[in-house]
């Protein structure tokens, strides 16, 4: 290699590193500047709160509230169960409800995106049932599904089933047709051109509506868990209601909210991994 070449090299060398600690500083400042926001955010609740500007009784302080999740950690009162058991319960109902839907969803949608007849001949069905929202449903499951976790985790498969369905439907739809010329031009079968196209080319779409249904399916946990419950989150929300309890519901939302970030998370992790040809180009 050259003396020029060398210079070269360690100039692109040089230049990578300094973009990487600038990259590093900059994500520094942006971790300390939100950190510093929600502070502010907390002290001014505590403040608020502590001299009279909101009363303790409609919205409590966030000490409180930590006081409080601790407190359920052990202390099954005032709504007869520890945060854990709420938190299974509540796993367990949104889990089946939405792999459920997740499971069957993404194929309908996938393959009423790809094949015509098929697609004319559910699309008019799924467009009335569409917009219905999930917690109408809830008379009916009563009645066809009694009060038992059968019937709330129908009414969370009918939350998460809808955006499961659009979004793989749309990505399918969204195919360009030069990808399924060249497939067909290669000799590839229509059921080949489905799976090794069509249906790749979807799973970007189709698991943004795999997310958007995870948060529909947490959304919709506390109507369902009016079911006769005796535990979940849900539940712990509308007890802590019925004893005007702010600080449990708080504690019962933030619990929903930090489930569901993990979920989030979790998905993204698979998405990058079953869509690895995404990053790389």
């Amino acid at each position: 290699m050259s003396d020029k070449s060398k210079e070269i090299s360690t100039e692109v060398a040089n230049s990578i590193l300094i973009e990487a600690k600038a990259k590093r500083k900059e994500n520094r400042q942006l971790l300390l500047i939100s950190t510093i926001s929600v502070l502010v955010f907390l002290g001014i609740w505590e403040l608020a709160v502590r001299i009279g500007w909101i009363d303790s009784k409609y919205l409590c302080a966030p000490t409180t509230v930590v006081k409080t999740f601790i407190q359920k950690l052990s202390d099954p009162k005032p709504d007869g169960a520890v945060l854990g058991v709420h938190i299974i319960t509540s796993l367990k109902l949104v889990l089946v409800g939405y792999c459920s839907a997740v499971i069957v969803g993404v194929p309908l949608g996938l393959i009423m995106g790809y094949y015509h007849t098929f697609d004319k001949l559910v699309s008019p069905i799924f467009e009335i049932i569409r917009p219905i929202p999930p917690i109408a449903w809830i008379p009916l499951s009563i009645i066809w599904l009694g009060v038992g976790t059968t019937a709330k985790a129908f009414i969370i498969f009918l939350a998460a089933f809808v955006p499961c369905v659009i979004n793989s439907h749309t990505g399918i739809k969204l195919t360009p047709a030069v990808y399924l010329n060249v497939a067909k031009t290669s000799g590839a079968s229509r059921w080949e051109i489905f799976w090794t196209v069509s249906k790749n080319y979807a799973m970007p779409l189709a698991f943004t509506g795999i997310q958007v249904a995870l948060g529909n399916a947490w959304s919709t946990l506390v109507a369902s868990e009016l079911l006769a419950a005796t535990a979940g989150l849900g539940y712990m929300i509308q007890q802590g209601r019925s004893l005007v309890r702010p600080d449990i519901i708080i504690v019962g939302m933030l619990t929903i909210g930090v489930i569901g970030a993990i979920l989030t998370t979790l998905l993204s992790k698979l998405e990058n991994h079953v869509v690895k040809w995404r990053s790389r180009g």
